[in-house]
């Protein structure tokens, strides 16, 4: 099978925080023996050993809007979203989205599109092109144009499902990507989220499927460290729809455990107590901080959190190197791993600090934790399950 994908970003030093996850995602189909082809919709085409990079058509656009809108959201403080709270109305879209997204379907759809007709043209073995969380919205008529002339299927993969929903109205810190697109032009969507597929498909799309995330583990296994001299780590960025539990896990409880040892790595975190603030240094170095702390927190953003089986990086990241996972109430982690044994959920900020002293000072216990959660893991959740469940769906569109 041979694959071209539209993700994102393949550029590991910009803010997209999914891109490891595809990078992950793209290595696991070329190890199940895909022929796989990326090109990014941000930043530059990056070569691997797992794909071949195909140019990004319209680079200088799209870093010059990426500018603009930055420069823009600077200007025009970002609307509270910490709690996440669902809203009826779809149609919230402020003025300068509006005009970028206006701009982009003059400019840039047209790029992209003769630009995957080119590449569709010139190898015609393409099985399928996949756009993975593009802003649909900005490239409205370029699925169905590609379709209706090459005979090829285009499925829309959203990783970042409901909180990309117009019922949240998207990330305050990213695109509205809905308003204005057409869902009905794709033969078919993907979503990270198992409840946020039925809310997809009432949007009128031609059908939904369901791809989890999960994690590499010869990207995330195990480092030896001289000891774990962290007691609880918790790293993310931004406090939107999660600044709940950051106050009760971390910035409380750190002031109720004053001989525990907090440490976060994370920016726009907002209050995190006596939690230390570790420097990022590189990719990499995340793997090391975790491996050093006893408790790694997974605190899991409203968005995802209250709507059913909605997948994140996080929890799978951090069973593949075997740590021992206390996480705020998530609905449907069940469907990944076993509450009680192989991640503990805290209902509360009281919860949670009983917990913490209970497990720190039970050493085998944590670790059995973790070493389940590994185990489920190498079992389930790793990429090469996802490529193949990938290749699945797309064999039924072919």
């Amino acid at each position: 099978m041979k694959l071209l994908f539209v993700v994102s970003s393949l550029d590991l030093t910009q803010p997209f925080s999914a891109t490891p996850a595809w990078w992950q995602l793209l290595k696991g189909l070329y190890e199940i023996g895909v022929d796989v082809i990326a090109a990014p919709y941000q930043g530059p085409a990056i070569e691997s050993l797992w794909w071949r990079a195909a140019a990004n058509p319209a680079q200088w656009q799209g870093d010059a809007f990426k500018t603009a809108r930055d420069a823009v959201r600077r200007l025009i403080p970002a609307r509270d979203a910490t709690q996440g709270t669902p809203t009826t109305d779809g149609s919230a879209e402020s003025g300068s989205d509006r005009a970028v997204r206006a701009a982009a379907q003059t400019l840039i759809a047209p790029l992209w599109e003769r630009h995957l007709d080119r590449l569709l043209s010139r190898e015609p073995d393409i099985d399928a092109v996949i756009f993975i969380t593009v802003p649909l919205n900005q490239l409205r008529g370029v699925a169905a144009s590609i379709m209706a002339k090459h005979r090829k299927p285009v499925i829309y993969y959203d990783g970042d499902v409901p909180a990309s929903l117009p019922s949240l109205h998207g990330f305050a810190s990213g695109f509205r990507m809905y308003q204005g697109a057409d869902v009905r032009e794709y033969a078919a969507f993907i979503s990270s989220s198992r409840a946020g597929g039925d809310l997809i498909k009432g949007m009128g799309a031609q059908a939904v499927h369901t791809l989890y995330y999960g994690a590499d583990p010869s990207v995330f296994s195990r480092v030896d460290v001289p000891s774990q001299d962290v007691d609880l780590f918790f790293y993310g960025h931004g406090r939107e729809y999660r600044g709940e539990w950051i106050d009760s896990m971390i910035a409380q409880a750190s002031r109720q455990l004053p001989d525990a040892t907090f440490a976060v790595r994370g920016t726009k975190l907002g209050d995190t107590g006596r939690a230390a603030l570790l420097p990022y240094l590189s990719f990499s170095k995340l793997r090391e901080y975790a491996c050093r702390s006893k408790i790694n927190l997974v605190i899991t953003r409203a968005a995802h959190a209250n709507v059913f089986a909605s997948s994140s990086s996080r929890p799978f990241e951090l069973a593949s190197m075997g740590c021992c996972m206390v996480a705020n109430p998530y609905l449907g982690l069940e469907t990944w791993f076993e509450p009680g044994k192989e991640i503990i959920v805290v209902n509360s900020g009281e919860e949670a600090i009983d917990r913490y002293r209970h497990l720190l000072a039970h050493d085998d216990e944590r670790r059995a934790i973790g070493d389940a959660a590994q185990r489920r893991l190498l079992a389930e959740h790793t990429f090469v399950h996802r490529a193949r469940q990938l290749v699945e769906i797309v064999r039924g569109y072919l």
